[in-house]
């Protein structure tokens, strides 16, 4: 075993902050009554108390009120609660045809593709070669019969941002609700729901370095979401289960140490990544060059595979992904290295490298070099190589 992996998939999951843990440990220990006992006795007021600042902080940084944040069990949930919720409120009112795009992540496409079989019609947009969508096809796929849009705030592969402000625009306009994934983008990229009318945003605390097991789900006052999984009255009613108070706890920590100034540490490992990369030769970016996430690098290199290139920085001690974490252990080609237009050579051939807090410049320059050197030995032992 290594003294210590370089840790470069952080869009799978984050180290735990230290200071997480110790905002959560009272809620194991001392306060560990549910928050519903409030009505009881002092331990669960303090739970109550616990939950509705967590709460209170999280909104405030979307820009909302506290009563519009429901918390969950991560962004798969959220995702779900947010097209199925919709879908069995309007379904029978208003219409049953939902637009989202061919790239999102699994939550919003396997929810959609789920309503399908319930009767539901869904459009996928395309994408064009950075992973934008195009704002003409977008009006053009809204009828009246749309009930709601999904289209995420950013790609969890190719870290492409969408132009949300323009989608939103275009959504309020012809009175269509709006959700985004937001997973990997907040609150790194700022979403305010004042100045962006979206309706619904799904986010999670596992990219931040908070703990596993809880997200979250803003739901703009007044929109049409129908109760989906059933349960007690928790979360104003949304979603039934005892509350995890240490969780909550731990996320509205982990959003508060999320800072400006280390956004702009790990763009400049970002681009220094990019650019000793791609002077590999054979070698190409995905996502938009400039609108993407600040922590995310995807780069295809020709006549290798990911699965490969994979194994052999596990063997020298780096973690990295093939396309998203959901296709490190599949032979399947990513569908959104196809969404924009590649080929199954450049979807297999794909590894994205996401940074952190506890990354380091050092770690970029040690990357970089191992790539440079496994790429090649690869290239020189397969068939494929000999064209390179």
């Amino acid at each position: 075993m290594f003294d210590q992996i370089i840790y470069l998939d952080n869009a799978a999951a984050t180290r735990l902050d230290e200071r997480v843990l110790e905002a959560m440990k009272p809620y194991f220990f001392d306060i560990y009554a549910v928050a519903t006992s409030q009505f009881g006795y002092s331990l669960g007021i303090d739970a109550k108390d616990a939950l509705d600042g967590a709460r209170a902080f999280i909104a405030a940084t979307l820009g909302a009120h506290p009563e519009e944040f429901i918390f969950t069990s991560g962004s798969t949930e959220s995702s779900n609660m947010a097209l199925k919720g919709v879908a069995l409120a309007l379904g029978d009112k208003k219409g049953r045809h939902l637009v989202t795009t061919a790239i999102e992540d699994f939550p919003v496409l396997h929810s959609a593709r789920a309503l399908e079989k319930q009767g539901f019609q869904v459009t996928y947009l395309g994408v064009d070669q950075y992973g934008r969508i195009d704002l003409d096809a977008l009006r053009a796929a809204i009828r009246p019969d749309t009930i709601l849009v999904s289209i995420q705030s950013a790609n969890q592969e190719i870290g492409t941002l969408q132009d949300l402000e323009s989608i939103a625009a275009i959504t309020h306009e012809r009175g269509v609700l709006l959700h985004t994934d937001a997973t990997h983008a907040f609150p790194r990229v700022p979403i305010d729901v004042r100045q962006i009318p979206v309706d619904l945003i799904t986010v999670s605390a596992h990219l931040i370095h908070g703990p596993k097991g809880i997200g979250g789900l803003y739901v703009r006052e007044g929109t049409p979401l129908a109760k989906w999984m059933d349960g007690g009255f928790q979360e104003f009613n949304l979603r039934g289960g005892v509350e995890n108070i240490p969780g909550a706890v731990g996320f509205s920590k982990a959003v508060e140490l999320v800072t400006p100034e280390e956004t702009a540490r790990l763009r400049e490992m970002r681009d220094r990544l990019i650019e000793r990369l791609l002077k590999v030769p054979h070698s190409q970016l995905n996502g938009h060059p400039t609108e993407r996430l600040p922590q995310n690098a995807n780069i295809s290199f020709r006549f290798v595979e990911g699965e490969s290139i994979l194994l052999h920085l596990d063997m020298r001690g780096f973690a990295v992904s093939t396309g998203s974490a959901c296709f490190s252990r599949s032979l399947e080609a990513s569908h959104v290295i196809l969404g924009i237009g590649g080929n199954h050579e450049r979807a297999h051939g794909s590894v994205r490298f996401t940074f952190g807090r506890y990354n380091k410049m050092e770690d970029v320059d040690l990357v970089s070099q191992a790539m440079e050197e496994v790429v090649q030995s690869l290239r020189e032992i397969s068939p494929l190589g000999k064209e390179a």
